[in-house]
């Protein structure tokens, strides 16, 4: 159906049309808007070879100016049958032809919006499509019972009503523009989406949700709304928006326990609502079971009558009895049926949220456990009651400040780079207060962040001490710090949020009159946080950024000669010692590379030679029976000729 010629001889269609589409009109107005180089010329000729046929090429013109200049790049997947219009020789850009039945034609691929199911917008509706599912399975069975409140506002309802019809119809529209993932891909194609939502079972089970029921007003009158029942098949939307609430929340426990004390509600409704019809159909007054007659004042009014069947529901419900015994055999079914919806149904949902409780409060229950375990060693230990009363009281900061988490064993289930994310988006603020750090390169600075280690110091604790081997560096994240003379009282500064210091110390730069020891005492005045950066995890770090270690040392050289503890002389010349190493280490690496490479070329030698043994031999065996029978031929000659 398709064929390209070069001045008529028949070849097969170019791959990329076979594979966007195959059989297909081309529509060179779209080239048009690519006249760029050595094209323009050829675009040119195709839009005057499309003008000088109108009966052939003007509906091929019109097509290209309504599907525009995306045609070449947005292509759909489908063919579109037009009109048997006759065979149209296009230019191709490559200066061929190609022949088109025009029977068949391109048709721009359409984008389609499409909702992401994990995304914002899909949660919002699901909150708006939640609310008239709620309100069908709470008033529908309402207004079926209790007469007044169907008849009281009657316009009301029915607004309300269809109202909510005009939101499931739309949810079923929704639904077909609701991508999902596809080998990790949200999949936008309108109809894969279509046939996904019409093969599952929901589909079915939305469209009985939007039978026009209704009709059956026409028959039985306005007075039965119970004839909209099919409404709270729709369930399973607010189950949707429940969960998605739960995983979004940061209060997942409390949104658990709310969730089934409104399901408690809702079947004590339902429940009540029964209760009040089968009293009406056995007679109120009856007997001392049903509700009371409502000829009488206090009980013909609606209100009561609500209140008092949730009353009795929710006594019987809940086994607490306390109720008019049944008289009639379908009274006594009736309870009989309560009883055991009570037992099995509330025993589960108050077994489920003693088990919530339970969890809100293992946190607690396991940071008290740790602090029984302190308490306990420190009585063996026979441990002084002022230095127990101080463990005590830093537990206490810690659970009161929602310190007591760690956080390692927190992210230790996410991977790794959700886990570099939250670090960064955490701590890389504070990590570029650090004044050595703030030209560093981005990876290096991720690599410290996954690094930094949260600690908690308690007043009068001291940080580091004159004359102590540094190890780490810290930045103060809050709190204050104050450094302190050797007596430990008397304060030449005090460093807050946002401060660090120790950061010489770990890079043991070369000349410092210090050397790697620390040269002040710092002491915590109040709670102190603080992050630590440990030395070994810096070289680690910098191992792979050489230069970032360099600049790191230049800068810690400026600020020890800033402070005049940097030793020029014995600097430079561990400087020239580290040339010389770093030149000693360039020829090992050159000496590596030279016995790699010999290595190699041995090796390739070896199988050169093993090679050239191979085919000698296949030579061999291939010439050996000639030579064999030549030299047979030669022996009989010299016999005959009587050599």
């Amino acid at each position: 159906q398709l064929s390209k010629t070069n001045g008529g001889g028949g070849k097969s269609a170019p791959g990329w049309l076979g594979d966007v589409g195959g059989k297909v009109g081309l529509i060179f107005q779209s080239c048009s808007s690519h006249k760029i180089g050595p094209l323009a010329g050829r675009c040119t000729r195709v839009e005057e070879q499309l003008l000088q046929d109108d009966q052939r090429a003007s509906p091929v013109t019109t097509a290209a100016l309504e599907y525009g200049t995306d045609f070449l790049t947005n292509v759909s997947n489908k063919i579109i049958p037009v009109s048997s219009w006759a065979t149209i020789l296009y230019e191709w850009l490559k200066g061929e032809w190609i022949i088109v039945p025009s029977v068949y034609l391109f048709r721009r691929k359409k984008e389609i919006f499409v909702i992401d199911p994990s995304g914002n917008l899909y949660y919002h509706w699901l909150f708006c499509i939640t609310l008239p599912v709620m309100y069908n399975w709470t008033m529908i069975i309402a207004r079926a019972c209790f007469d007044e409140l169907n008849h009281n506002n009657l316009e009301m309802w029915l607004i309300l009503d269809y109202s909510a019809d005009f939101i499931y119809m739309a949810d079923m529209f929704v639904r077909t523009r609701t991508g999902y993932l596809e080998q990790g891909l949200l999949l936008k194609e309108k109809s894969k989406l279509k046939k996904r939502y019409k093969e599952t079972s929901q589909f079915k089970l939305d469209l009985l949700s939007i039978m026009p029921t209704d009709l059956l007003y026409f028959k039985f009158g306005l007075n039965y709304p119970e004839i909209r029942i099919n409404r709270l098949l729709r369930i399973s939307r607010m189950f949707e928006f429940f969960q998605q609430t739960e995983t979004r929340t940061n209060y997942p426990n409390i949104f658990r326990i709310s969730n089934l004390v409104m399901y408690i509600i809702i079947i004590i409704h339902w429940n009540a609502c029964m209760y009040f019809s089968l009293s009406k159909a056995i007679g109120f007054g009856t007997d001392t079971w049903v509700y009371p007659n409502v000829s009488h004042p206090e009980f013909g009014r609606l209100a009561r009558k609500y209140v008092y069947s949730l009353y009795w529901s929710t006594l019987t419900l809940t086994t607490i009895g306390e109720t008019p015994p049944p008289v009639q055999d379908t009274e006594y079914w009736f309870v009989v049926v309560d009883f055991l919806v009570g037992v099995l149904i509330f025993a589960t949902i108050v077994g489920n949220i003693g088990s919530m409780i339970s969890n809100m409060n293992a946190a607690r229950e396991e940071f008290q456990a740790k602090i029984d375990a302190i308490k306990q060693y420190m009585q063996f230990r026979n441990v002084s009651k002022d230095l127990e009363k101080r463990v005590i009281k830093w537990f206490d900061y810690l659970w009161t400040n929602k310190k007591a988490v760690n956080e390692r064993e927190v992210l230790k289930f996410l991977p790794d780079k959700l886990r570099a994310e939250i670090a960064i988006n955490v701590h890389l603020e504070t990590l570029k207060k650090v004044q050595i750090f703030s030209d560093c390169e981005a990876g290096l600075l991720v690599e410290l962040v996954l690094k930094l280690q949260p600690q908690v110091y308690s007043p009068g604790d001291y940080i580091c001490r004159k004359g102590d081997i540094g190890r780490e560096m810290y930045i103060i994240k809050e709190g204050k710090l104050a450094v302190v003379a050797d007596d430990g009282v008397t304060q030449f500064v005090v460093l807050s949020d946002g401060s660090y210091f120790g950061e010489i110390s770990i890079l043991n730069i070369k000349g410092s009159k210090a050397g790697n020891r620390r040269t002040a005492n710092i002491r915590s005045l109040g709670y102190s946080d603080l992050f630590c950066l440990h030395k070994d995890d810096l070289m680690e770090a910098l191992i792979e950024y050489p230069e970032a270690k360099t600049l790191l040392e230049e800068k810690g050289k400026q600020i020890l000669m800033k402070d005049g503890l940097l030793d020029l002389e014995q600097a430079n010349m561990k400087r020239d010692t580290e040339n010389l190493e770093q030149k000693v280490s360039q020829i090992e690496g050159m000496l590596d590379n030279l016995q790699t490479r010999f290595a190699k070329l041995l090796a390739e030698y070896s199988a050169a030679q093993q090679k050239l043994k191979i085919r000698l031999r296949q030579v061999e065996t291939i010439v050996k029976p000639s030579l064999e029978y030549d030299f047979s031929d030669l022996e009989e000659l010299q016999r005959t000729s009587g050599y």
